[in-house]
């Protein structure tokens, strides 16, 4: 695991849950990996690591990693992702999977050429409610999709301190966007299809900031669907909300990740509200955000067995640089006034 922080935490937690949940492979906690030592070692005995390193190189050269975890900076994704594939070991890195498209695509094919199992952290596929939402989808239920609509907005952006990595373009790549809208992209990719343009407006609205504050964007689908993306992390009062709506010639479903186990299904007349909690505990135990890790190795690990594979229901490197593409056309529509192709 490269990372300790909100994301090691979040992954370190799955890992361990997996062991009792029936994976097809069992993992081992061998390393984690950071830059200060006196934290990285307080992290790695909270969260059951063995060993703590501060140097990634020493992971990629150790014969009993098996599978590499990208949780460090958006900077930090490419090199060290490339360098664990290529030495064999499968990678989940973390979204968005690097800081541009061209960048993706050369951790993609590294990973390709190399012949290990890819995944991008896209853990929003893995809450139930939103598969229930593709299985509607897939099944026809819905109908013809005609029209996608989401909104990722969180407020922490007002207060967060001037030297948050998330705010240096160097490290992060952009703000709001990448950060929050990635998401939004990757289920809209993942319900509807392949975004065929965007018009979009992506602004700063903070002094001296030098990242997005927040964007807007319509899209058109291969498919033929328009829909809208909007992002912002200076909403006030929403905390995490991750909402999207599709509309179709036979029905709707609309989801709010702040109300997560459930999913709004329309046939045609007003919403009906359905409780979608997954496979593990009896009807009306509900999960929470964390799960979603949880499914998401679950997934990772029957794949890399041999049982199954990351794709469709999981997020692969290419995935994750079809998202950059649209990132990359979100922020050229912005500067040209547009529209843009992926």
């Amino acid at each position: 695991m490269l990372g300790y922080r909100f994301m090691g935490t979040a992954h370190s937690r799955a890992l361990g849950a997996v062991r009792q949940l029936g994976a097809a492979l069992e993992p081992d906690l061998v390393s984690i990996c950071g830059r200060d030592p006196e934290v990285l070692e307080e992290a790695r005995a909270r969260l059951g690591w063995a060993e703590a390193t501060t140097d990634w190189h020493e992971q990629v050269a150790d014969d009993r990693v098996g599978l590499f975890v990208n949780g460090g900076p958006n900077a930090l994704h490419a090199e060290p992702t490339i360098a664990a594939a290529r030495a064999g070991k499968h990678v989940l890195c973390e979204k968005p999977l690097a800081l541009s498209a061209g960048e993706a695509h050369t951790m993609w094919r590294a990973a390709e050429d190399a012949g290990v199992v890819h995944a991008t952290g896209f853990n929003y596929r893995f809450v139930p409610a939103v598969r229930l939402a593709r299985k509607l989808v897939q099944s026809g239920e819905l109908g013809e999709i005609v029209h996608f609509r989401a909104r990722y907005l969180q407020s922490w952006g007002w207060d967060a301190p001037p030297d948050d990595w998330h705010f240096d373009p160097s490290v992060a790549g952009t703000g709001a966007l990448g950060d929050l809208g990635a998401h939004s992209i990757d289920l809209a990719r993942h319900l509807v299809g392949e975004i065929r343009s965007v018009s979009a407006t992506v602004r700063t609205f903070v002094p001296g900031r030098r990242l997005d504050d927040s964007f807007v964007a319509t899209v058109e689908f291969d498919n033929g669907a328009t829909g809208t993306l909007e992002a912002s992390r200076l909403a006030r009062g929403r905390i995490n909300h991750n909402a999207f709506e599709l509309n179709g010639t036979k029905g709707s479903v609309a989801y709010d990740q702040e109300r997560m186990n459930e999913l709004q299904i329309s046939d045609g007349g007003a919403f009906r509200t359905v409780l979608e909690h997954g496979d593990w505990w009896p009807p009306g135990h509900i999960i929470g955000w964390g799960d979603t890790f949880t499914y998401e190795y679950l997934h990772l690990l029957n794949a890399i067995a041999g049982e199954g594979a990351v794709p469709p229901d999981g997020a692969t490197f290419e995935d994750g640089y079809r998202c950059a593409l649209v990132c990359d056309a979100i922020l050229r529509s912005s500067q040209s006034g547009a529209k843009e192709m992926p």
